[in-house]
């Protein structure tokens, strides 16, 4: 899988084939682009380094900032100005850039400092990624968990130079530079310095070694050169009041002279970054290809834990990529929280758990689970310090809760570690936390009023209070339980019976279609609020367009009138929306899952690819990608509640190494899908040689291994029709709505 990763999917706009069939009828108002980069990165590591042009949102690229249809162009061409560290990966108007300690090799005067170089013969694979820039030199990156090194190769020069840049960070495009607040900087011998700045409120400090040995070594302030200067220390900075400063080493080049730069990062202080410096990469120079071997050794290990049997190289590309990307986030930094001194599990760039908590944590799961309990405690200890699980969580102080976007989200995740017995959590300290959680921001609506607006969030906390009653009951408390039940039923609140949707209200990105077949723990009430299985499906096939006309996509700057029009279908948006992502597979609980096929077949063929514009939309965190690599196996984790919904399968064959064996995926009467073929329907599912006539596997079934054999057919069969997917018990009737002093509505 290693050696067909493409990292440069999804790094431009989308440019895949006309859809079609069902796909020509899905509509997305959400930027078409992947905003992906494909710089050097490790599995869920703390840093990545790529080249910076400073477009959005990743500082690699050619894109200004773009919040709906094609992104409007930056650049025309790749550039560069040099090469940073720290990027999001397909997050969309995240608000923190990073993109700090950009390192800059110039064959130019220090003034020019800045300036952009054309970008060719670019290269990248998982954990490396190189560059020939306009001056002719060759760039080098790899990076280590905690850690980046660069080898650059010169031209012959007489005044050659490697140049960072201490004081840049964000992008280019207007209100996203990023300016620290204090910095202090120390040449602290012949090729080796060491410094912190203060950014977003997080301190962030660098150990960075150079082997030029010949080569001068200086500080600078202002673009001017301080000889003999050994410190630089700035106490307060303001945008207003900012001037470049930096490190440079700087003499002759001869013809192919390669020039290393490690550099160790660390939010405890200079001495850890030294120490991660020194466990990443070891002692002495020449480090780079040891640690390009380690990192590439490591993808490896993470990439084959999942195989499919693919039929063209282009089909495991855009397989092997997806799975790369999921991966890639969150980072996780065990030992590094600048916001409180013990040790232990730390997390950022959780970007957010409203892109992630149905896809790719259920993913991180299955196939690192010691790394999805070290997240959990990480979010644990981020709630004890600073009173919330977050929604999202980056490297910044005080950054925003995204508190519009969902509550309780973490709570699922929770719930599915606890259900599959993981060993590493203190439930007993979970629980109190969980609990805690959903009395905060939204959660008083709920409990006072039986609903919170956006209406979305009366969802998230119902199903909160279902997920945190199931870690109640591991505990043994029943009392708990009796207490959260009622309050998890009150998910029936939200919903109009007249219409079968959600009440109006506001909504984070998407409208009451898109967030209204929402996966709940009681789908069979669900269902029957909306009228029973004929007029719950009567709304899906509303929603996914069965029988609709094609759409047109957005373009660059859509007008207002082409968006209301859009909007106005009310239209499944392609996995171009969270909320649309777990939609298709709410057909298995109305005894429909050949329409499941059919969504997910037109999904998988339409809307993914190879080249730079293979993804539909943002890849936010690995949300979207993940959610490939699961419907492509035939998969679907229902997140917080221990399922695996079945479906087609896109591979003849699969296979996937999770916690206790390997589970594998074979067919009988496989055809090849492709777009413009009808979908394939599960006829028949054996577990392990015994028939499984129910449409969903536990997740114990699924993390303990086995063979699973799907046998597919041409038309649709009753299999799945009659045993529907667990629903817990519902009352009988709507809950009803306590009033403000505590009692109840007649």
């Amino acid at each position: 899988m290693y050696d067909l990763v493409d990292p440069f999917i999804g790094t431009e706009a989308t440019h895949l084939p006309p859809p079609q069939g069902l796909a020509a009828s899905w509509w997305w108002p959400k930027p078409q682009v992947g905003n992906t980069h494909p710089g050097a990165t490790h599995p869920l590591g703390m840093v990545s380094a790529c080249a910076y042009s400073g477009a959005y949102p990743t500082g690699y690229g050619r894109y200004d900032l773009s919040t709906e249809g094609l992104p409007p162009v930056l650049h025309e061409r790749t550039v560069a100005s040099g090469f940073t560290h720290f990027q999001q990966s397909g997050t969309g108007a995240i608000r923190k850039y990073y993109n700090y300690f950009r390192v800059t090799p110039m064959l130019q005067p220090l003034d020019d400092l800045g300036q952009t170089w054309d970008v060719d013969d670019e290269y990248a694979e998982p954990g490396y990624y190189a560059a020939t820039l306009g001056s002719g030199i060759r760039a080098e990156l790899t990076v280590g968990p905690k850690s980046a090194v660069h080898r650059y190769t010169f031209p012959a020069h007489r005044d050659a130079r490697v140049v960072i840049d201490f004081s840049m960070g964000g992008l280019t495009i207007p209100y996203g530079r990023t300016v620290p607040l204090r910095a202090h900087l120390h040449s602290v011998a012949p090729g080796v310095a060491q410094g912190e700045i203060v950014v977003e409120g997080a301190p962030l400090a660098v150990h960075v070694e150079c082997d030029a040995a010949q080569w001068r070594q200086m500080l600078w302030y202002d673009r001017r050169l301080m000889p003999g200067g050994t410190r630089l220390d700035f106490d307060r900075i303001r945008p207003t009041t900012l001037r470049t400063f930096g490190l440079m080493w700087a003499g002759p080049s001869e013809p192919g002279q390669t020039i290393e730069i490690r550099i160790g990062f660390s939010l405890r202080g200079v001495d850890q970054a030294r120490r991660n410096l020194e466990d990443d990469c070891g002692p002495g120079p020449s480090s780079f290809e040891r640690r390009r071997a380690h990192t590439a050794a490591t993808w490896r290990e993470h990439l084959d834990k999942v195989r499919v049997d693919a039929p063209t190289r282009e089909a495991s590309t855009v397989f092997s990529t997806a799975l790369y990307h999921s991966l890639v986030k969150p980072c996780l930094a065990a030992d590094e929280s600048p916001f409180w001194p013990t040790p232990g599990p730390f997390v950022f760039d959780i970007s957010t758990m409203w892109d992630i908590y149905r896809t790719q944590l259920p993913l991180l799961t299955a196939l690192v689970p010691d790394r999805a309990v070290e997240l959990a405690n990480a979010l644990l200890h981020i709630a004890e310090e600073e009173g919330n699980l977050p929604i999202g969580y980056r490297m910044a102080r005080g950054a925003d809760r995204f508190s519009r976007q969902g509550s309780a989200l973490a709570h699922t995740f929770f719930a599915d570690l606890c259900q599959l017995g993981l060993p590493g959590v203190d439930w007993d300290w979970a629980l109190v936390h969980m609990h805690n959680d959903l009395r905060r921001t939204y959660g008083e609506d709920f409990l006072l009023r039986g609903r919170a607006h956006p209406i979305s969030h009366t969802l998230d906390l119902a199903f909160g209070y279902w997920c945190t009653a199931v870690v109640a009951g591991h505990l043994g408390d029943a009392t708990l339980v009796e207490q959260f039940e009622p309050l998890a039923a009150r998910w029936a609140n939200a919903y109009d019976e007249r219409t079968g949707l959600l009440h109006d209200s506001e909504f984070y990105e998407g409208g009451r279609w898109n967030y209204s077949f929402r996966l709940l723990h009681d789908m069979a009430s669900r269902i029957g609020l909306a009228g029973g299985d004929d007029a719950f499906v009567g709304l899906l096939d509303r929603f996914f367009g069965f029988g609709a006309p094609a759409v047109t996509q957005p373009g660059v700057h859509p007008t207002l009138e082409e968006m209301t029009a859009g909007y106005a279908l009310q239209r499944f948006e392609g996995l171009n929306n969270e909320p649309d992502m777990e939609a298709p597979w709410a057909y298995h609980y109305a005894g429909r899952p050949d329409r499941t096929a059919d969504v997910v077949q037109a999904v998988v063929q339409n809307q993914f690819g190879t080249g730079r514009g293979g993804l539909p939309g943002n890849d936010d965190s690995g949300g979207l990608s993940s959610w490939f690599v699961w419907a492509s196996l035939g998969l679907f984790p229902v997140a917080g509640q221990n399922t695996f919904l079945v479906n087609a399968p896109t591979w003849r064959e699969a296979a996937i190494d999770v916690p206790s064996g390997t589970l594998t995926l074979e067919t009988a009467g496989f055809r090849e899908p492709a777009p413009d073929r009808p979908a394939q329907y599960v006829q028949a599912v054996w577990l392990d040689g015994h028939p499984l006539d129910r449409t969903w596997l536990s997740g114990h079934e699924v993390h303990r291994g086995g063979r699973l054999l799907v046998e597919l057919g041409p038309d649709p069969s009753p299999w799945g029709k009659a045993e529907r997917p667990p629903s817990s018990t519902a009352p009988a009737r709507r809950p009803q709505l306590p009033t403000p002093t505590g009692g109840t509505t007649p």
